[in-house]
């Protein structure tokens, strides 16, 4: 049986699934290439803009790391918002290719560095650096939020810290430090965000 061919507004849909539009900073509007990656869910734009009215003015002059980049939605709208550098982590090879292609396309290679590596490999071998804003937005369902949590306390987060949690809303977060302190929390769809304050 022969299969209808896409609607004009699947297409649509599809080309726009494609493409990371960064909201805001010195590159507000520009759009860069998205991997075609199974699983890979970039923070819907709402969340985003949230997330970075919360934030916004810790960023200026802010070391960062993005330890689940995938489509890079968070560690670009960073750098494009005034940070001073980034360190983009993720498993896929494909991934940190496509995120080295479009970081030279923003002309932003000397304010970022990209690791093709598990996360929690890369917390616990590569000698720490502080970090002000951290953002974690881990593959749901996969238990990685309990391993990489105390990794950061070893010497990865400054003095005081933020960091930003993504995951899906029916599971539990895993034990907190005592000194990480919630201060914002909002629910999308089946996703629920918060953001620490981390202050040793």
């Amino acid at each position: 049986m022969k299969k209808n061919p896409p609607s004009n507004a699947a297409n649509k849909s599809k080309a726009k699934a494609s493409k990371l539009r960064i909201i805001a900073g010195e590159w507000r509007s520009r759009q860069v290439p998205i991997p075609n990656v199974e699983g890979l869910r970039p923070t819907p734009d709402r969340v985003r803009e949230t997330l970075f009215n919360w934030i916004n003015h810790h960023i200026p002059g802010a070391v960062c790391g993005d330890l689940f980049c995938g489509s890079g939605a968070l560690g670009l709208e960073a750098l494009s918002r005034g940070a001073k550098h980034l360190t983009f982590v993720d498993n896929s090879r494909v991934v940190s290719q496509q995120m080295t292609a479009n970081l030279a396309t923003l002309g932003a290679t000397d304010k970022a560095k990209v690791i093709a590596q598990n996360a929690a490999v890369f917390l616990d071998t590569v000698t720490p650096h502080a970090m002000d804003i951290v953002f974690l937005d881990p593959p749901f369902r996969k238990g990685w939020l309990a391993q990489i949590i105390p990794l950061l306390e070893k010497g990865w987060l400054a003095s005081r810290a933020l960091v930003y949690i993504e995951m899906e809303k029916e599971a539990a977060l895993p034990a907190l430090p005592a000194h990480w302190t919630l201060i914002k929390e909002k629910n999308a769809g089946q996703l629920v965000y918060r953001l620490f304050d981390i202050n040793k």
